[in-house]
């Protein structure tokens, strides 16, 4: 009987653990025009936002990011959502950011984590990779890699977080 409370100690502490969701963690990123923002604060006053890990170089990332911005402002009236594009573009390209986001027209709060801390912290092995946190900060949905229409997983995710 002991043993079997104790099993029964363990099944419920793994299911507390595999039901507890990451947070962003305590990381330092730049803004575009060199101001400081903590990951951990990155929020979206209580709605669900999606973060996209991109590169300038990375042709997927920039077809995934093209992709949403042609939904984004429907999705952002529909839902409130807001996604926050994290370039990982080392240092000595940074500079290539704000031109390809000028040029494509994205209306992104962009970030930039040149030394992959935020990425590396996270885990990312690979972009583009996307987040999709909801309202209270948690990760809900974590996925790498694009292929044409799976933007679509982006909206699902967020229509299911706002009509819970």
């Amino acid at each position: 009987m002991k043993m079997l409370k104790r099993l029964m100690f363990i099944v419920a502490m793994v299911a507390i653990a595999i039901g507890a969701q990451a947070q962003l963690p305590s990381v330092q990123l730049k803004t575009l025009d060199g101001q400081t923002v903590n990951a951990a604060e990155l929020n979206n006053d209580g709605k669900p936002f999606v973060i996209s890990f991109f590169a300038t170089w990375c042709k997927p990332c920039n077809r995934e990011l093209k992709a949403i911005h042609e939904y984004y402002p429907d999705w952002q009236d529909e839902t409130g959502m807001r996604l926050i594009a994290i370039s990982i573009d080392e240092a000595q390209n940074a500079s290539k950011v704000k031109p390809l986001v000028d040029a494509e027209g994205w209306e992104y709060e962009v970030l930039l984590d040149p030394n992959k801390d935020l990425t590396r912290t996270l885990g990312i092995q690979s972009i583009p990779h996307v987040l999709i946190i909801d309202g209270e900060g948690n990760i809900v949905d974590s996925r790498s890699g694009y292929t044409d229409g799976s933007e679509e997983h982006i909206i699902e995710k967020i229509r299911e977080l706002v009509n819970k």
